[in-house]
């Protein structure tokens, strides 16, 4: 992955969107109760978060959140907690 400069996704900030189906998958992932596009966009706005951008999606991270959004419309696909394989790697799940 390629660290890319933050401010192409911070400037379209406000195209962030998801599907119906996509904030029932995150509120399931992330055990949520709030509005997943008001938290994506809380936390792609924090200044100790990582954006890099693989092939058509951003993928930004954040203590133990990873967030999916596609590169060109803006959309969060997906949002998954990591989780530690050993004391020194973090996979996704």
């Amino acid at each position: 992955m390629v660290e890319v400069d933050k401010n192409v996704l911070i400037e379209n900030i406000s195209k962030l969107k998801t599907t119906e189906l996509g904030i029932a998958r995150i509120k399931r992932n992330l055990n949520l109760d709030v509005d997943v596009v008001w938290y994506c966009k809380d936390i792609i706005l924090n200044p100790f978060s990582s954006i890099e951008l693989k092939g058509k999606n951003w993928y930004i991270m954040f203590n133990d959140v990873i967030i999916t959004v596609n590169k060109t419309s803006y959309t969060i696909i997906t949002c998954h907690r990591m989780k530690k394989v050993n004391k020194w790697v973090i996979k996704s799940t």
